[in-house]
């Protein structure tokens, strides 16, 4: 199958279900067993049985289905967050004294994790810039337990050459996990580049809504069995009601991250074009240093890019961004109205500092008609520059 029916098809199974087309919400904690052998000869380490509601129900099975088939893995599992997912996919693999490789560019919570958590009990971070390529070799020591990549990363938008990351990480007996929120695991496919671990936030493209929290989580063998542990012990399961919203934004991911694609190119491109601009951070355009690479391990791109404005003073800012109608100012993405909000990378970055002048703003093109989101950039721009 190819990816559009199997992201329809996958854990679905409607004559199960009393003919019903999506699987049911199943509110669950205690699971009742018919007899004493029953009970008796449950395994709890089996992720497709139904043995306690914090382990999951057929409502978040049918969502780490469509997951696992979405991203090619052999198991997913389905938690309460993005950063939830973060936070297991690292703790499943590392113990006191290893160390793990983050890109420069990733997700700050995943950052705020490294510094807040991981460094408590024992495990060292270390910064890398995200088009380090083959050069991550030079930074592996023995201890180095994951490289932790994020392509493109979310506010400054570098693509990173996974399959030369990997080749360099595997030769040295450390694993790849691969945040892949930004493709919606439908452009980009990181287990065939080398990934070994694959997680997004679902709250983003899988629920597409705006609606719900999710975290997704997908390994490879023979890294499942403690993906699985590591899940179970942590207890950060989904719920029943964000399991199902989880599952319907599966269903029409293909249709809605292609619009993403075709609105987001139009309006980067567009952007490139005002004199306000200094440039547009989009690995889709020609323009951007990371294109080829883009072109190379993407099919498309999602709706979020970045904008850097030449430098104005915040009182123009605020006039730009007030009075913004189809453009909403908030800090997730991945529904299906846009955003615009503004970012600073700069306090954040150590191994690939920030140093270019002028306000970032980091936009999310929507499912609006795209001359309707110009026409309203054009409305503030002209906000913008009467503020002068």
């Amino acid at each position: 199958m190819k990816d559009d029916t199997r992201i329809v098809a996958a854990g679905r199974d409607p004559h199960a279900n009393h003919g019903i087309v999506n699987p049911p919400v199943y509110h669950a904690s205690t699971v009742l067993f018919p007899s004493y052998d029953a009970l008796k000869s449950v395994d709890g380490r089996d992720p497709r049985k139904v043995v306690y509601g914090r382990h999951g129900t057929p409502t978040t099975h049918a969502l780490q289905d469509a997951f696992r088939e979405l991203e090619g893995g052999d198991l997913a599992v389905a938690c309460a967050s993005g950063k939830a997912a973060i936070a297991i996919a690292l703790m499943a693999y590392l113990e006191a004294g290893d160390h793990i490789l983050i890109t420069d560019s990733s997700y700050q919570p995943t950052r705020a994790f490294a510094r807040d958590v991981l460094k408590r009990f024992g495990v060292e971070a270390t910064f890398y810039d995200p088009r380090i390529g083959r050069g991550i070799a030079d930074l592996i020591r023995p201890g180095t337990r994951i490289v932790y990549t994020e392509s493109p990363g979310s506010i400054t938008f570098e693509v990173q050459d996974i399959p030369a990351i990997a080749e360099a990480a595997h030769a040295r007996g450390a694993l790849v996990v691969a945040d892949n929120t930004w493709a919606g695991g439908y452009f980009c496919k990181p287990f065939r580049l080398g990934a070994d671990v694959v997680l997004q936030a679902g709250t983003k493209y899988v629920v597409g809504h705006s609606d719900a929290m999710c975290g997704l989580i997908a390994a490879r063998e023979p890294h499942c069995e403690a993906l699985w542990k590591a899940f179970v012990a942590m207890g950060a399961c989904l719920g029943p009601d964000d399991a199902y919203l989880g599952q319907r934004g599966v269903r029409t991911l293909p249709v809605r991250l292609r619009r993403h694609h075709e609105t987001g190119l139009r309006l980067a491109r567009w952007l490139e074009t005002r004199p306000e601009v200094a440039r547009v951070l989009h690995p889709g355009l020609e323009s951007s240093p990371d294109h080829a690479l883009w072109k190379r391990d993407f099919t498309g791109s999602s709706g979020l890019f970045g904008v850097l404005l030449r430098p104005v003073d915040e009182s123009r800012l605020a006039a730009m961004l007030d009075g913004l109608r189809h453009f909403g100012m908030g800090w997730s993405w991945g529904g299906y109205e846009s955003l615009l909000v503004p970012v600073d990378p700069g306090p954040a970055r150590t191994a690939a500092p920030w140093t270019e002048e002028g306000q970032l703003l980091r936009v999310h093109a929507g499912l609006e008609d795209p001359d309707d989101l110009i026409g309203e950039l054009e409305a503030a721009f002209d906000r913008l520059n009467a503020a002068a």
